[in-house]
């Protein structure tokens, strides 16, 4: 693993650091694969309870880099536009993976969260936000969806009326906003975006590790997940 994805131990709590600053972490194939080995450490790393994602630099991730796009041909072949929906299958597995730990997982959000970076924020459980972040889904402005998760997490997060007018509009909205709307949990000074993740990371592990996952993976259970995936995939077959 290259360091476009540091893990760092802190006693039971795992941080992932998505460290690609000079792109605002913006997420090519070679990072979410580093995440997603990341995520399988955080399986197999035994005494650890909680789990926190960030970003290094200006933002928590701008989203998707464009420019990696490009690179699909190496990965999927010349003919990669025929095979978007193994592509989308290969980033929402990551993603699901993520979500389907048993541990807690606590995204910490600054700077920009935008398209996939809102995604995999909302396959975390919790978030908390530095003032003034800005977060959207702004896929329907190019022609597609969130098809990453974001439609159905975020449908699950905040309910049909308001997962509608985020996605229709795909506009940016900021962390005080999201906290009205239930997006994140927390907003907190950009200074205490740190302190407060490790902080409700040590209360959640004041809990029964097997009563936390537990209670997880029931909560989780409630939404069709998989259902909302497969018709997010599904779409591609009307382009």
């Amino acid at each position: 693993m290259s360091d476009l994805v540091l893990t760092r131990q802190q006693e039971s709590v795992l941080e992932i650091v998505l460290n690609r600053p000079e792109k605002r972490n913006a997420m090519n194939m070679e990072l979410l694969r580093e995440l997603d080995t990341a995520v399988t450490q955080a399986n197999r790393t035994p005494g650890l309870r909680a789990v926190i994602i960030r970003g290094e630099g200006k933002a928590f991730s701008a989203g998707i880099d464009v420019s990696a796009l490009l690179g699909l041909a190496q990965t999927y072949g010349p003919h990669w536009q025929q095979r978007m929906r193994a592509i989308t299958d290969e980033f929402q597995g990551i993603f699901t993976r993520l979500e389907r730990l048993e541990l807690p997982t606590i995204a910490l959000l600054h700077g920009y969260c935008l398209g996939l970076a809102l995604e995999l924020a909302l396959a975390c459980d919790l978030r908390i936000a530095a003032a003034g972040t800005q977060l959207g889904l702004p896929e329907t402005r190019l022609g597609i969806i969130p098809d990453v998760g974001g439609t159905t997490r975020l449908t699950r997060v905040v309910g049909p009326a308001r997962a509608k007018e985020l996605i229709f509009t795909g506009r940016h909205i900021d962390a005080e906003w999201a906290e009205r709307w239930g997006i994140v949990n927390y907003v907190v000074p950009v200074e205490e975006l740190a302190s407060k993740g490790h902080a409700l990371a040590a209360e959640i592990t004041q809990a029964a590790p097997l009563a936390v996952g537990m209670a997880k993976r029931v909560i989780d259970g409630l939404a069709d997940v998989d259902r909302g995936l497969q018709l997010e995939d599904g779409h591609k077959a009307s382009f």
